[in-house]
């Protein structure tokens, strides 16, 4: 795998989060999601390097949303952005039922993403 190609696919999309840890709630959207973790923006910052259980929950139509996923994580990075904050966190190991459920939330998503339609072109079209 070279330095630019990434483990998981990430899909674009806003989910709700909370991230949780000791005297820590938080409340945010992500712009990014993986199996590996997830890019999100937050109205405080969030140290670097502490553990964390992020809740994950989907964003229906008509502002419904799913059960929250609670995930275990680690801050990787946090900046300042505009009126917010913009951090990175990966999911550390977790059992094979969460496993299993974070694998719906991201077929959901899969199934989510607008994908642009193949385009069929002729040998003979393409020459007109």
């Amino acid at each position: 795998m070279s330095f630019l190609e990434r483990e998981h696919p990430r899909y674009a999309h806003e989910a709700m989060i909370t991230v949780n840890a000791p005297g820590i709630e938080v409340s945010g959207r992500t712009s990014n999601l993986s199996r590996g973790g997830l890019c999100a923006t937050l109205s405080e910052p969030i140290a670097v390097g502490i553990m964390v259980d992020v809740d994950i929950q989907l964003v229906f139509a008509d502002d419904l949303q799913s059960e929250a996923l609670r995930v275990p994580a680690r801050v990787v990075w946090c900046t300042s952005l505009d009126d917010g904050h913009q951090v990175g966190i990966r999911f550390l190991p977790f059992d094979s039922e969460k496993a299993e459920d974070l694998t719906m939330f991201l077929r959901y998503l899969d199934d989510s993403t607008p994908r642009a339609k193949p385009v069929t072109t002729s040998i003979d079209d393409r020459f007109d």
